[in-house]
This record gives C-alpha cells, sequence and structure tokens, in this order.
C-alpha cells in the first residue's frame, strides 16, 4: 500500500488542492473541523419516510464525518467555521447525497478492452473466458485495477462500493487509499483463487481487526457450493452479522444447473440454508418465477439490478414492475458490474437504462431511480446513516455544477425537472465530491491520486497482463 501511495500521489509542489479564483473552497484553519456548504440553490434528498426532497437555498454544516445541520441559508452565520464552500457561486450548485453501488468487481478494471473482440454470445460464454485473464493477475495488478476503478466510480459520484471479488487485501488497499466506503465481499469458492473457503472468512476477521473496508461473503453462483459451504456460509452470516451476496438467476443455464443440482430454484435453496433474509443480496435476478419474486420481496432480500450488463451479455430482462407490484421497490438498487460488462462505471446512465429498459409497460418514476441509486442501496446494505442528506448522516456528499448542459434549461417552477435532466442526459462528472467528510475530489482534481501516474501505470500493467495471457 505504501508504494502505491507513493507512486500515485499528487505533487507536493502540483498544487492540486488549489485555492484560485475559481475555487469555491475557502480554507480557514483544519481542514477536518467545521465545514459550512453555504447557499446551494438546490439539494436533493429523501426523508425519514422515503419520500424525495428538494431543498432550495440550504446550507449545511459538517462537523468531523457526519452532517451536524440542514438549514436555510440565511439561518446559519458564517462565523467558526475552519473551511467554506459557496455553493451558491457562478451559477450554484446541486447537492445529492453520494451514490451506492451494490455490484461491481474493481481489479477487473485492469481487463477493460480485454475481451473485447472475443466475447462470447451470452453470459454463460463470457464468464468461463474470464478466469484465463484473471489468474494472469498479480495482487499488485489487483489493488491497482481496484484504484482505477473506484476513482472512476468517485467521478461518477458514487461513494459507497460493494465489491465482489476473490481476493480480500488488494480491495482493502484500493479502498484505504481512495478512502471509498466499500463493501468487501470476498468469495468462499473461487475458479481463479481455488483454496478459497469459508475457513478464508474467518482468516480475514482474526488478521485485519482495523480495516478500512468492511467484509462480505460472497459466491459466484449458488450452483457452485456445496451444502456444507452454504451451512458455513449461514453460519459465519450469523456468527459475524456479515452480509452475503452472490450472482442469482442471471442466465437460464443458471437456474437449470441449480434445479439439477439441489432440485429446487435458487430461491427455495436460499430458503433452505437460512439466507432467505435481508442479510442477502442478490445481483441480476432475470429468470425468477412470479412465487420467487414475491417471496424474494417479502423477505428483504436485497437486489441488484444491472440494467446495462443484461443488455450487452443478452441476459434477459429483470422483472421490475412484478417486484414493483410486490412492494419490493425499497430493496431494488442499482450497481454497474465490471467494465467487461459495462465500460463506463456510472450509476446515472443505469439509471437511464432502466428507465428505457422497463418503459414499455410503465414509466419509472425519477424519484423512484434516484431512491436506487441512495436510500435503496444504503438500506439493503445496512448503512442507515448513508444514502441521505439529513443531520446525523455521514457526510458523502456530490456536488454537480448547476450552469451546464447536463442540468439546463430546467422548469424552475418544478425542480424535479433537474433531476430528469441530470438522469437522462447519461452521465457526467462532479465538480467536487465529499466523503465522510473530506473533498476527495476538488475543483474536479483528485485529491488523494494523480490520475495521469495512475492511467499510465494501468496501461502498462494492462499490456504486461496480455502478455501473460498469450503465453
Amino acid at each position: 500500500l505504501s508504494k502505491l501511495q507513493s507512486e500515485l500521489a499528487p505533487q507536493a509542489d502540483a498544487k492540486i488542492d488549489y485555492e484560485g479564483e475559481h475555487s469555491r473552497h475557502q480554507v480557514k484553519g483544519n481542514r477536518t473541523g467545521r465545514i459550512l456548504i453555504h447557499n446551494a440553490p438546490f439539494i436533493f434528498t429523501c426523508d425519514q419516510n422515503d419520500k424525495t426532497q428538494i431543498l432550495t437555498g440550504h446550507s449545511l454544516v459538517i462537523e468531523g464525518d457526519a452532517i451536524k445541520a440542514v438549514a436555510p441559508a440565511g439561518q446559519i452565520q458564517e462565523q467558526n467555521f475552519d473551511a467554506i464552500y459557496d455553493a451558491g457561486k457562478r451559477g450554484g450548485i446541486v447537492i445529492t447525497p453520494g451514490f451506492i453501488n451494490t455490484h461491481t468487481h474493481p481489479p477487473m478494471y485492469l481487463m477493460r478492452s480485454a475481451m473485447m473482440l472475443d466475447e462470447g454470445e451470452g453470459v454463460d460464454e463470457t464468464i468461463a473466458a474470464m478466469p484465463r485473464w484473471e489468474q494472469a493477475m498479480s495482487e499488485t495488478d489487483m489493488a491497482l485495477g481496484a484504484i482505477g476503478d473506484i476513482t472512476e466510480q468517485q467521478k461518477h459520484g458514487i461513494t459507497t462500493t460493494l465489491s465482489h471479488y476473490h481476493a480480500f487485501a488488494p480491495l482493502e488497499q484500493a479502498s484505504r487509499l481512495t478512502e471509498q466506503n466499500l463493501i468487501n465481499a470476498v468469495s468462499v469458492m473461487s475458479n481463479v483463487s481455488p483454496a478459497n473457503s469459508p475457513a478464508l472468512i474467518e482468516k480475514i476477521i482474526s488478521e485485519h481487526t482495523a480495516s478500512h473496508s468492511r467484509l462480505a461473503i460472497a459466491l459466484h453462483y449458488l450452483y457452485k457450493a456445496t451444502p456444507e459451504i452454504l451451512t458455513a456460509v449461514n453460519a459465519l452470516v450469523n456468527k459475524y452479522d456479515l452480509l452475503f451476496t452472490c450472482h442469482f438467476a442471471e442466465s437460464e443455464q443458471v437456474a437449470k444447473n441449480c434445479e439439477e443440482k439441489f432440485g429446487m430454484r435458487e430461491t427455495a435453496v436460499l430458503k433452505k440454508f437460512n439466507l432467505l433474509n435481508d442479510r442477502t443480496l442478490i445481483s441480476h435476478v432475470i429468470y425468477v418465477r412470479d412465487e420467487e419474486v414475491k417471496t424474494l420481496a417479502a423477505t428483504g432480500v436485497g437486489i441488484a439490478h444491472l440494467p446495462t450488463s443484461n443488455v450487452i451479455h443478452k441476459s434477459g430482462v429483470f422483472p421490475f414492475w412484478k417486484f414493483y407490484d410486490a412492494n419490493g421497490l425499497p430493496y431494488l438498487s442499482l450497481g454497474t458490474d465490471s467494465v467487461i460488462s459495462k465500460s463506463r462505471l456510472d450509476l446515472l446512465s443505469e439509471a437511464y437504462q432502466t428507465r428505457i429498459t422497463h418503459l414499455y409497460d410503465r414509466t419509472v418514476k425519477f424519484s423512484s431511480l434516484f431512491k436506487m441509486m441512495t436510500v435503496n442501496g444504503a438500506r439493503i446494505l445496512h448503512l442507515p446513516d448513508r444514502g441521505r442528506i439529513a443531520p446525523g448522516c455521514k457526510a458523502d456528499l456530490v456536488f454537480w455544477k448547476l450552469r451546464d448542459r447536463g442540468f439546463i434549461p430546467y422548469d424552475a417552477d418544478e425542480p424535479m425537472t433537474l433531476l430528469g435532466n441530470i438522469i437522462t442526459h447519461g452521465g457526467r462528472m462532479v465538480r467536487d465530491l465529499m466523503i465522510n467528510g473530506r473533498f476527495v475530489i476538488k475543483n474536479r482534481r483528485h485529491q488523494l491520486v494523480d490520475e495521469s501516474k495512475l492511467l499510465q501505470q494501468l496501461q502498462e500493467h494492462h499490456l504486461a497482463m496480455r502478455q501473460r495471457v498469450k503465453k
């Protein structure tokens, strides 16, 4: 980690953390002390009843890693702050909670373009081809790929990520270096790392007592696990209060394989091994029957909807409206998947793809899409203090420039049109990004990573990996 930090750190004389005439930042003292986000024209959030709110002309008080106060700008004086961010300057800023990405594979960032020209005809062929690339990656490759992946997510407003991968340490290093909130789900069975087992989870817990990321358990597919492994997973979930995640009903073949092995559908397998509950998060969820939809929604199982990945891999269509009608919307979130599935790692375009994909039955409201990117993701990851802007919540904030083609023109009498504009515009880069009360991106520049150095290293490591795969 120290070597990567040294190699990727911004140069001290580069003045990346600058305070120029175009900056909105006025630093007066301790940067980790009290911060005033002053006079934002628009703040989008959800209230305690999950109703979308639009606050106009409000300010935020940040103390440490949390939001201390949210109030009209005129009620908060500018004295006694260590730093002030002028959100009303030059056309103003729109603030949203940090977005929550509930399914991705960050180390695979190094594999961008690796399978672009030789991809199979569907998800089953693609997955079968992945291990030869992943087996050519060193631990440094995995950490570097994860740093590339996470910093790109941050530039798109994502502050919390669930990583599904076969190694813990590279993701821990990447999350610590980038300061990303990371759920670090480690596979207990892996083609790439055959030694992985449920015992690995106990080992990680004993060796990483002060980790930055939060450990969880992963399986690629349920049918690949033995009954003994699924029993052990349930025991670990209960003993350590962990989350469990897996790909679920991603293709017809996956659903068939599960029935052939266990004699039952995947939902029934979860139930048999006491994993049918709100500690479980499943992704894709395409080939499920109506009764399964009702059961999954009733038991609070989290769903990571991956509309772009599903289309690219010709997997099928997630039954969005069936979950909606079963009162399952609060448990529907969005994920990007890896760059093998979608090269652009942002949730705004996933929200747009969701609206397009399910448009022929009914229209997914912009407020519902906003919830899927924020409070719903926080709910299924058991992060009640994230995904919304309110006193007591963690200060994960995204700052979007208002005077921008992605927002303007909008209806001043109906500011919800701003939300519609930013989603249908198809994704964009943030102006500033705060995670746990610290500006990780400031004046569009990453404060922890020199992106030019990072891109150079990613390209060098990618080409070296290609040579190893050829051998």
